[in-house]
This record gives structure tokens, C-alpha cells and sequence, in this order.
């Protein structure tokens, strides 16, 4: 059956607008004006009403499975206004698996009332007998109570972690654990079951389709300490039969041990095998911490804090091993890297890498490509990689950067525009659930490099066009993942999602483009979100 869409003004990812365009069997089968479509033979025929249509948004790198799970638990990220408005929200949770109250999205510089973490003596007043868990927002530091330290057995002996840190006051733990050394914790707590995984997944879904989004770039391996990645497998593949799973999902695999990576690929495991709603991506692995928590590894010390300079997860060794054992196999490469100090030890891996066994085509990329040099910014161009970005984290870190890093090194920083001028694929997302995956305030943070309140702008020469954004949030994923002549555009034989839209984001004020709401979300012609 050929369902035709007219009256609408349709981004094609194209350089023309058309208003007009038809689908059969899930793919777009007709694109063009409103007189071409008259003549055109349909079943259907819906008249759009002069609504804004583009393909449907590409999250190109997020944590879906840890989005449901936030969904499930305290939602801390609402409750961040103060240190006492966090407290009072786990305090309004419910115990868990385990008996754990969990929660996150803290922030400790939007709390009003102080301008510190929380420690295990503010989440012992939300209970001296449960354990808490209270992840912050980057979810590369986390904090518990007293009860969670005695039940892990964890005193002042514990020994330091690499790539991680124990926070300590006086001699004793003080609830505060940083990257590596959250294993501690997460380790401890149970893995859900198969069903819950499953529930998990159709609530981030369907949370992402309000948003319009279609696909995402998603790193689930390491959400639950204690879940093998064939029970995740496992349960987007039920669901995909039971055709519950309303997001097409490229699986950014994070692998943390040579063992682990060669079983991985042994089982058959490749970049670009599964179906068009969940494959294997890229190897992805977490290179340093962020920005806020100070973790992120720097090449010089913080400006405000300069006792540390933040982590590096990996040793140079590390990295060039897990790199060039998956580019030897043949595996895409996505690599966090927010310290510029961090983004060197990973570019001469993959150089490296690519040294040793050149491959043409290995679209290897760098998830965020925060902090970041000039000579970086080249080094990024000539070694032909990709750009995994998140114009969204404007929203907060403009306020924090140049305090993080000082002012020389803030000014080559979230360089996107450079690097997209350059001819490295930019490519968009929101690193959900350590910012919510809302598309339209990320397109409007790439053109104005202001925040959600219009302040700033924050390196303004380095802004999006309208049209850049939107592709950075469509065709620039479809491609990250080799998808491009499947998805990401509105054309005949490419896939037929589609988001329609209230507003045009090209004729509207740039500080409004926010408020354009979604009315409408597509999969394969299917209607999966309607207003």
C-alpha cells in the first residue's frame, strides 16, 4: 500500500525543501513538489497541513539500556537544584534490587545551598539501615551512604583503583567513588533480570520517540557490572521479534579487556552484523572522566583545582592493544575522550594502528572531542576520523569551562565547526541519560553557542547553520555508522523515518528552536509517537 504525504515542507538532507513524498513496505518511494504528487497513484493520501518533515533524528551516542534505568529509579536530574532537594527525592524512593534506593543526575554546581559533592553523611539522611547509590548527572562519579560502605566492606584499607579514586576525609572513605573505582559499587548491586532489561529498553524507546528520534549509537555492555553482554543481546533480539523495539539500535560495544574483546569477536561479533533495527557499531571504550566531576584527563592541571589533572581509564598500552586488536579484525573504533591529554594517548593508538594494518574505509572515531588543541583538531582531520559531539553539553559547560581548563586552552575547545569545515564527519547526540535526548535543544545550543537561556555565546565562530545541525542530527549518524544509503535522509529507498515537527527550525529565531514541539514519530512508515 503507498501512502502519500503533501502540503509540508520536507528537509530532505539535500540542498532542496520538497513537499511531498510517498512510502511503501517501509521505504520512501517518492520525493518531490505538491503538483508531482498529485499525479501520483496512492492509497493513502494525508495532508500534513504545512508541517516541518525531516528524517528521523540519529542520537549517535547514548546509553539506552541506563536511560530506561533511570527512568526506573529516582530522578535526581529534576532535583538538582539544591543539595536538600536531591536528599528529599531519595528520600521519596523506593528500595530496589537488593534493597538499594538509586538514583541519579546530581549536580553539585547547580546546588544552591552549597558548591560540594554529597558525602555518605548527607545520604545517611535518607537512610542508616538501606543502601543508597546516587549517581551524578556525567555518571563518572557517584556517591553512597554508610550502610552501602559497610555491606561492600569497604574501610579505610581500601587500596586506590586505576583509572579510578576512592574518595577519602580524614582517613575514611567519604561515600565519594570516581570512574574505575565505581566499580566498586556497581559490581555489588544485582543485575536485573531479562524482563527487566527488556522493560528497560521499551521505556527508553519510547521515551526517545517523544523526542523524534529513530536511532541512536548506544553503549549498553557495561551498564550492570554483572551482566554479559549476551543477556543485553538477548533481549533487544526478543523484542525486535516481538517488534516492541521502536529505535534502530547500533550497539557501541565497550569491552574493557584484550579477553574479553577476543571472545567477543570469536563469538562472531563484527561491526555492521545484525539487522537494520540492532547491530554491532564501533568498539567503544571510556578514555577519561568528564569535565564536571574533574575527571576528565588533562594535559595540564585544572585551573580550579590544581592538585589533579583528572584520569586517564587506560594505560598507553591499554589503548594500544584494545585499538589495534580491533582494527587488525576488522572493527570500527569510538573512543570518550574529553582531556586533551586523554585525545593523545588515544590518536597515537590509532595512528598506530592504522600504521600497522592500513584500512581505507575504518571510520574510527572520537566521542565528545571536548578539550581539545589546535593541533589536535589536525591531527583529527588527517588521520580521517569522525566526530561523536554533543552540542547539548554547551547548555552547562559553558559556564565551567574556562574555570576548568583556563583560558588558553578553553579557547580551541569544543571546536566542532573547525573540524566540520575541515571534513570530519560531526556527528550529534546528547549522551543520554547524562543530559536528556532532547534533539531540538541540541540543534539550538549548535547555532547559537548559547545555552538553554540564551546566555553566552561561547566561541560563536565556531556555530552550526540550521541545515548543518540537522544533518548533524540525521544523515551525519546514518553515516557514522555506515547506514548512509539506508537512512538518514528523505529519499526513495532509503528507510522511511521521519519526524514531523510544529515548527521550521530554518525560518524560526534560533533562541526558539527549542520549543518546536514534536507531533509526530515514524519508523519503517510505522507511527511510534504521536502528540
Amino acid at each position: 500500500m503507498t501512502t502519500l504525504y503533501y502540503n509540508a515542507v520536507v528537509f530532505t538532507g539535500e540542498d532542496s525543501i520538497a513537499e511531498a513524498f510517498a512510502l511503501k513496505d517501509g521505504k520512501f518511494t517518492f520525493v518531490g513538489t505538491q503538483a508531482q504528487a498529485r499525479e501520483l497513484p496512492a492509497d493513502r493520501r494525508i495532508d500534513l497541513g504545512g508541517a516541518f518533515v525531516c528524517a528521523g533524528f540519529h542520537d549517535s551516542h547514548m546509553h539506552l539500556l541506563n536511560y530506561g534505568q533511570v527512568l526506573s529509579m529516582a530522578p535526581l536530574y529534576r532535583h538538582t537544584g539544591s543539595l536538600e532537594d536531591m536528599l528529599g527525592c531519595l528520600k521519596g524512593a523506593q528500595p530496589g534490587r537488593g534493597g538499594w534506593i538509586l538514583g541519579r543526575g546530581w549536580n553539585q554546581d547547580l546546588f544552591t545551598d552549597c558548591s560540594r559533592m554529597p558525602t555518605r553523611r548527607d545520604l545517611d539522611r535518607v537512610s542508616r539501615t538501606a543502601p543508597v547509590c546516587a549517581t551524578r548527572a556525567c555518571g563518572h562519579a557517584l556517591a553512597v551512604n554508610t550502610a552501602a560502605l559497610e555491606l561492600l566492606g569497604i574501610t579505610r584499607d581500601i587500596p586506590q583503583v586505576p583509572g579510578g579514586s576512592v574518595g577519602m576525609e580524614n582517613g575514611e572513605p567519604n561515600g565519594l567513588f570516581f570512574d574505575n573505582a565505581m566499580d566498586l559499587v556497581l559490581s555489588r548491586i544485582p543485575a536485573p533480570s531479562l524482563e527487566e532489561v527488556k522493560q528497560m529498553i521499551r521505556l527508553g524507546s519510547r521515551a526517545l520517540n517523544r523526542f523524534g528520534i529513530t536511532a541512536c549509537g548506544s553503549d549498553d555492555y557495561c551498564v550492570f557490572q554483572n551482566l554479559p553482554w549476551q543477556t543485553v543481546n538477548e533481549a533487544f533480539g526478543q523484542l525486535e521479534q516481538e517488534e516492541e523495539l521502536t529505535v534502530r539500535v547500533c550497539e557501541q560495544a565497550n569491552l574493557t579487556t584484550p579477553t574479553a574483546l577476543k571472545a567477543f569477536l570469536e563469538a562472531g561479533n563484527i561491526t555492521g552484523k545484525g539487522s537494520d533495527l540492532f547491530r554491532i557499531g564501533p568498539l567503544k571504550l571510556l578514555g577519561d572522566g568528564a569535565l564536571g566531576a574533574r575527571t576528565a584527563y588533562l594535559s595540564q592541571p585544572y585551573a580550579d583545582a590544581p592538585q589533579t589533572r583528572g584520569l586517564s581509564v587506560f594505560t598507553k598500552e591499554q589503548f594500544d592493544e584494545l585499538i589495534g586488536m580491533a582494527h587488525r579484525n576488522g572493527m570500527q573504533v569510538a573512543v570518550h575522550c574529553i582531556g586533551d591529554a586523554c585525545l593523545d594517548l588515544v590518536l597515537d593508538s590509532l595512528e598506530k594502528a592504522q600504521k600497522e594494518v592500513p584500512r581505507v574505509d575504518h571510520r574510527h572515531g572520537i566521542v565528545h572531542c571536548q578539550i581539545t588543541r589546535p593541533d589536535q583538531l589536525r591531527r583529527i582531520s588527517g588521520l580521517g576520523l569522525q566526530v561523536y559531539a554533543q552540542s547539548i553539553f554547551l547548555d552547562y559547560d559553558l559556564h565551567i569551562v574556562e574555570k576548568r581548563v583556563g583560558l588558553p586552552l578553553s579557547l580551541s575547545s569544543y571546536s566542532w565547526k573547525t573540524l566540520l569545515d575541515s571534513g570530519v564527519n560531526v556527528c550529534n547526540g546528547s549522551d543520554c541519560p547524562v543530559e536528556m535526548p532532547d534533539v531540538m535543544a541540541g540543534i539550538q545550543c549548535a547555532v547559537t553557542r548559547r545555552d538553554r537561556n540564551t546566555r553566552g555565546p561561547y566561541l560563536p565562530e565556531q556555530a552550526f547553520s540550521v541545515e548543518e545541525a540537522l544533518n548533524s542530527f540525521t544523515s551525519a549518524g546514518a553515516w557514522a555508522n555506515f547506514r548512509e544509503d539506508r537512512m538518514g535522509k528523505i529519499a526513495p529507498g532509503m528507510l522511511a523515518d521521519f519526524v514531523v515537527l510544529e515548527g521550521n527550525p530554518l525560518t524560526c529565531e534560533a533562541s526558539q528552536i527549542q520549543n518546536i514541539a514534536v507531533l509526530a514519530t515514524y519508523l519503517g512508515g510505522k507511527e511510534v509517537y504521536k502528540a
